[in-house]
């Protein structure tokens, strides 16, 4: 048999090393892959799960050479052991197999290489799960150890396990070629060589099972012994068989000669059944055309029959159906009395409504495809038809001019109460718990009215919104006329940034808070007001849209009126209906319908505007902010005319305060037209108390207002500030700065927290430093024109002429320099001190005074530093006055 690589005696030694047991011996060691599949299914082999293992095959008896016939009194055990590989690559024992409980062994299919296969023993406690699968390294080393496995099963244990998955034919061929005699000679480590020759009936495991066992061979010669035939040569025994064939031909020729009497018998016996039988056709011939008659008759009489038990079903099919159809056409009276002339009382309304469903039903039930369409054409059904939407007209008809006269009584009863309103002394929440209540009898008849005839909301819906309009209207107007007169508040002056009142006017305000409370407090009370009766109408009057809030929610932190005992019994409209232009229709139609209930309340809204502006304009930031707060809260589909009526407020408001804004900005501009400004412009301090008072009261979104309104009032500012300037040249620096000065100290803590006057008070300074150095260059120049002119000359000529033929010019000789010096810099303490009194002369702010002269120093210092640096450089021997000794003549002073 071919030898493998995975096979050898290194491997079966270090096997007997791992054994320890020298009782066992190792009949083949060989290297196999094993994994896991899963019990019951086909696994695809994992490579990457593969785990290197050794299995070995040994024989535990008096003689362990099992190919030789064993004597009776030999016992012999064969174990399959599986070993492991330890850490240090060693091999230690893993899991101990008997052969006598193998049971099976299988080729998986999976593999397309075939060198997996999976050994099944019956003594393993869990035959749940999977056994493990072996994987050889090619098909020698696996058809080695399986023709191992089976030669030892059938010669040691004498039965042989269950094959699945192997070829037989193929792994006969297989051994056939690979089993040349062996000589195995195996040595033992301790001790001398042990010889034994092995041949090849004793190393292989012979697959080709023989047809008979030799004691059945010579069972098969014995028996065939027993029968001599005497078989010699061949013309003998042809001979023998022609006598024996002349023999059997006249031992018949005998027999029929003797029966001849019988035949005889035999034949009389024959012509008379002839006869009978021939009678007996005749008979029967005659009985075949009467029984064909009768057949006949009898499939005559079956068909009558048929036709007429078919009818007879037919009939009462009939019957029943017809009898269903009266039963859906007629009209119950208790139903007709309440359709026709019933009351509509509240007591009465259930029966109405089941009238309803019932007349809604019965239209249905006589349309397609609740129908069937053959009756749609009988006159029975017609006329009842004709009968059922006469019915639902009468009623819908009497339903509607009951409802738009109840809805008109409801409203004129609140409204001939008093005690629904606010009065002197007394603000009264509206309350339409009790109309609502009234109002829910009823809708379950208008979802019925909508069902029978949705044209016939449209007048109901109009007729509530009329109705109901005037209640709204005058609990708006009775409660804002209340509040106004509850409402104590001095009034502010309008007049804030005016040039004529004076610097010293007292604008500090009076507290005019009561008077944004009055405006939250009307939104307080009636935008959750209005939500609700905009809900409620929507669920009322039965339109497809979704809801505005959900029973019991809250609207700005206010709890709804609209309870959780306003349900109508209204399904809520899904909201992922596809059926969206449907629902666009619909909410353009309850638009339209809210337009109507609502329209006119927003004039009270406006009178409280407008009667707050002319309290304190600056408490319109404060109403824009809660209006915007108000606004961002109605988010539903249904609340479009809530949302309006709060941009018209804020547009109104924001109307009235950019009014204030142009009145002051014209406050401003008016400044322009007086006849000579000098010192601080009063609209420049106010203008900061303005803002102070701005951030007060600035609310939620109101920022962008207020920082609108600072835009225009500084950019008006400015420009004003920058005309008055222009009327007098001559003392514009010196007027720009000081404004602009007093601009910024009057702001410096808004600007910190405010970004847009941070803008203005970086916009401010930097003016402040421009009109600051213009008025400094001019008094420096005025002192020291002589100097700095002599300076600006050499600057000039020096762009044309090089340095040193500078001193050769007409009017830049050494000795005009020598002149020029004596003249400037003689007494030029005086001259300094001139350039003080002269900087401090026009002055009105006496705080800039100290700061503008270290400007008016450094300035000077810096030019004459210019000045030294070009005499130095073009006059090189000329001595002039140091930068220092001008730097400390300039501190002593």
């Amino acid at each position: 048999m071919a030898k493998s690589s995975a096979d050898d005696g290194e491997l079966r030694r270090a096997c007997d090393a791992a054994i320890e047991d020298p009782k066992q011996k190792i009949v083949m060691a060989l290297r196999v892959a094993k994994s896991h599949g899963i019990l019951g299914k086909s696994s695809k082999l994992g490579r990457q799960m593969a785990k290197p293992r050794v299995l070995a095959l040994s024989i535990v008896g008096d003689d362990v050479v099992f190919p030789a016939a064993k004597s009776k009194g030999q016992r012999t055990t064969a174990f399959l052991r599986v070993l492991k590989y330890s850490t240090g690559g060693v091999l230690e024992p893993a899991k101990l197999y008997k052969l006598k409980h193998l049971s099976k062994v299988e080729v998986v299919t999976n593999d397309p290489s075939g060198c997996t296969f999976t050994l099944g023993f019956d003594n393993l406690r869990s035959q749940s799960v999977a056994p493990p699968q072996w994987t050889m390294r090619n098909i020698d080393d696996r058809n080695r150890l399986l023709l191992c496995v089976l030669n030892i099963c059938k010669d040691v244990l004498g039965r042989l396990p269950k094959v699945v998955g192997i070829d037989v034919v193929e792994m006969a061929l297989w051994a056939k070629e690979n089993t040349p005699p062996v000589s195995v000679q195996n040595k033992v480590r301790d001790g001398g060589p042990v010889a034994s020759a092995v041949t090849e009936t004793e190393l292989k495991v012979n697959v080709e099972k023989e047809l008979v066992s030799q004691a059945e061979e010579e069972d098969m010669e014995a028996l065939l012994g027993t029968y001599v035939m005497g078989i010699g040569e061949a013309e003998e025994f042809s001979e023998r068989l022609k006598r024996e064939l002349q023999a059997l031909e006249a031992a018949n020729v005998h027999s029929i000669l003797e029966s001849e009497p019988l035949m005889d018998e035999v034949m009389q016996g024959l012509e008379a059944a002839t006869s009978c039988v021939e009678d007996m056709d005749e008979w029967l011939s005659i009985f075949n055309v009467k029984l064909r008659h009768m057949r006949e008759d009898i499939a005559s009489i079956e068909t009558r029959n048929n036709n007429l038990e078919m009818q007879s079903v037919n009939n009462k099919s009939l019957i029943e159906e017809l009898d269903k159809l009266l039963e859906r056409l007629r009209v119950p009276s208790e139903y007709a009395a309440s359709l026709t002339g019933g009351s509509f009382d509240e007591a009465r309304m259930l029966q109405n409504v089941e009238a309803c469903e019932w007349l809604t039903n019965a239209l249905r039930g006589l349309d397609a495809p609740n129908l069937d369409p053959s009756y749609a054409n009988m006159r029975a059904v017609k006329e009842k038809r004709a009968e059922l939407e006469k019915l639902k007209s009468t009623f819908v008809r009497r339903a509607s001019e009951f409802l738009r006269n109840y809805f008109a009584s409801l409203v004129d009863f609140m409204i001939s109460d008093k005690s629904y309103f606010s009065q002197r002394g007394q603000l009264k929440r509206p309350d339409h718990a009790d109309l609502r209540y009234k109002c829910r009898t009823y809708a379950r008849l208008l979802q019925h009215l909508k069902s029978l005839d949705k044209n016939c909301l449209g007048p109901l819906r109009k007729a509530y919104c009329s109705s109901l309009n005037l209640l709204l209207r005058r609990e708006a107007r009775e409660f804002a006329n209340e509040l106004r007169a509850s409402t104590k508040a001095s009034r502010n002056p309008t007049v804030w940034l005016e040039g004529s009142t004076g610097s010293g006017q007292n604008v500090n305000a009076t507290d005019t808070s009561t008077v944004s409370d009055a405006y939250a407090k009307m939104l307080t009370i009636f935008i959750p007001l209005l939500v609700d009766e905009s809900s409620f109408f929507a669920h009322f009057m039965c339109f497809e849209v979704p809801t505005l809030v959900p029973p019991g929610g809250v609207v700005n932190g206010n709890k709804t009126g609209y309870d959780d005992d306003d349900d109508l019994g209204i399904m809520d409209i899904d909201e992922n209906d596809s059926k969206s232009g449907k629902n666009s229709a619909e909410l353009a139609a309850l638009n339209k319908s809210l337009k109507d209930l609502l329209d006119g309340i927003q004039e009270d809204f406006y009178a409280v505007v407008d009667w707050a502006y002319k309290i304190d304009p600056l408490r319109c930031i404060s109403m824009h902010g809660i209006t915007e707060r108000y606004l961002s809260g109605q988010k539903a589909d249904a609340a479009g005319f809530v949302r309006d009526l709060l941009r018209d407020l804020e547009s109104r408001i924001s109307m009235q305060f950019n009014r204030f804004v142009d009145e002051a900005c014209h406050q401003i501009e008016r400044n322009e037209r007086n006849v000579r400004q000098m010192g601080v412009l009063s609209y420049i301090p106010r203008f900061a108390t303005l803002a102070t008072r701005m951030e007060q009261y600035i609310q939620g979104q109101s920022r962008d207002l207020v920082d609108q309104a600072y835009t225009k009032f500084v950019s008006i500012m400015f420009a004003t500030l920058e005309k008055i300037a222009q009327t007098d040249p001559k003392y514009a620096d010196i007027f720009l700065f000081e404004n602009y000065a007093a601009f910024q100290n009057s702001l410096y803590d808004l600007a910190n927290i405010v970004p847009t006057l941070a803008k203005f008070y970086h916009q401010a300074s930097e003016a402040y430093e421009q009109a600051c150095t213009r008025h400094i260059s001019m008094i420096i120049y005025y002192q020291f024109e002589r100097l700095f002119q002599f300076a600006r000359r050499i600057e000039d000529l020096m762009f044309t002429v090089a340095p040193e033929e500078i001193p050769f010019q007409l009017g830049l000789s050494k000795m005009d320099l020598r002149k020029m010096l004596k003249s400037s810099l003689s007494g030029v303490d005086k001259s300094i001190a001139a350039m003080y009194k002269k900087l401090q002369k026009n002055l009105t702010s006496e705080e800039l005074l100290p700061s503008l002269w270290d400007k008016c120093k450094k300035e000077f210092l810096d030019k004459y530093e210019s000045f030294a640096q070009l005499v130095a450089r073009i006059y090189p021997t000329e001595t002039i006055p140091s930068v220092t000794e001008m730097r400390d003549l300039l501190a002593s002073m």
